[in-house]
């Protein structure tokens, strides 16, 4: 029986240095995602890359935008929307009163996915409640249709996929 337990362990291991190279190669090519995510730390970033701002408030973060789209768990497979690669663009724009207005593009496992209706209300609403936003518009897209290889590690794990 320790035979049978002896490749889980070592998926297991392969499976840790994949996600850790994965992590650092994406770290690498995007520099500026470590920035959004410490300014993310609420809900308004708090920090400008302009020099006449004074720190002023500059608008959401994509990162905060999708850490709460997380809520929203899909009812069929019980993982959430951002992991199972779902939401495909959040687009964050400056709007009336000094809110900011988001614009989410997303996709369903299939065409007639019979949660989409839900998945769409849930997404607006937890988005709505953003300490700053205005105006929540959320579109379904199909193209390019979502793939299980959209699916994060997380999500694959959950769902039992190795």
């Amino acid at each position: 029986m320790s035979e049978t337990n002896q490749p889980s362990e070592l998926q297991a291991a392969e499976h840790q240095a994949t996600e850790t190279k994965a992590a650092e190669t994406k770290a690498a090519e995007l520099p500026t995602v470590a920035l959004e995510s410490a300014c993310c730390q609420t809900s308004i970033c708090e920090t400008s890359s302009s020099p006449t701002s004074s720190n002023a408030p500059v608008g959401l973060c994509e990162d905060k935008v999708r850490e709460e789209l997380k809520r929203v768990i899909d009812p069929e497979l019980f993982v959430n929307i951002v992991d199972l690669g779902l939401i495909y663009v959040v687009d964050i724009q400056p709007g009336e009163e000094g809110k900011q207005n988001v614009n989410v593009e997303m996709t369903m496992t299939s065409p007639m996915c019979p949660a989409g209706p839900q998945l769409v209300a849930n997404s607006r609403q937890v988005v709505e409640e953003i300490p700053g936003v205005g105006v929540v518009d959320i579109k379904v897209v199909m193209d390019p249709p979502w793939t299980p290889d959209k699916m994060t590690e997380d999500a694959r794990d959950q769902l039992g996929i190795f």
